[in-house]
């Protein structure tokens, strides 16, 4: 049986300047980055599907103390999106996909966690 390719995911901040190594520039937040363009951002793809639910993500609120919780919460959302997570990891395995995300913290935010997500569910 061969083995399927581990997914190329990186994370981006959406005020970063897209790079030829971002590959496929997915935006995976449910808000438009404030003050940002749809030029500027160079998107291939907008997944809102992915991103937490508006109830979680207020909650989380980007709280550090609530990021454990905040990730058990959203990876049961993301199990019940395993059409755009296919997608996601299909892309992965096809070449590099950049998760991009508005969020100024940048280790407590929902890309992080989906592709801690999408890392897990590559070995499965």
């Amino acid at each position: 049986m061969a083995r399927r390719a581990k997914p190329q995911v990186k994370l981006k901040r959406a005020y970063e300047a897209p790079a030829k190594s971002d590959g496929c520039r997915v935006l995976v937040d449910r808000l438009w980055p404030r003050g940002i363009s749809k030029d500027e951002l160079r998107l291939d793809d907008w997944l809102k599907e992915v991103a937490p639910s508006a109830g979680l993500r207020k909650w989380f609120g980007h709280d550090p103390t609530k990021w454990g919780a905040f990730k058990d919460r959203y990876f049961r959302e993301l199990d019940e999106q395993s059409e755009a997570v296919g997608r996601l990891l299909a892309r992965g395995r096809a070449g590099t996909v950049t998760l991009v995300f508005g969020a100024k913290d940048v280790y407590h935010n929902d890309a992080v966690a989906l592709k801690e997500y999408l890392e897990r569910h590559a070995e499965k």
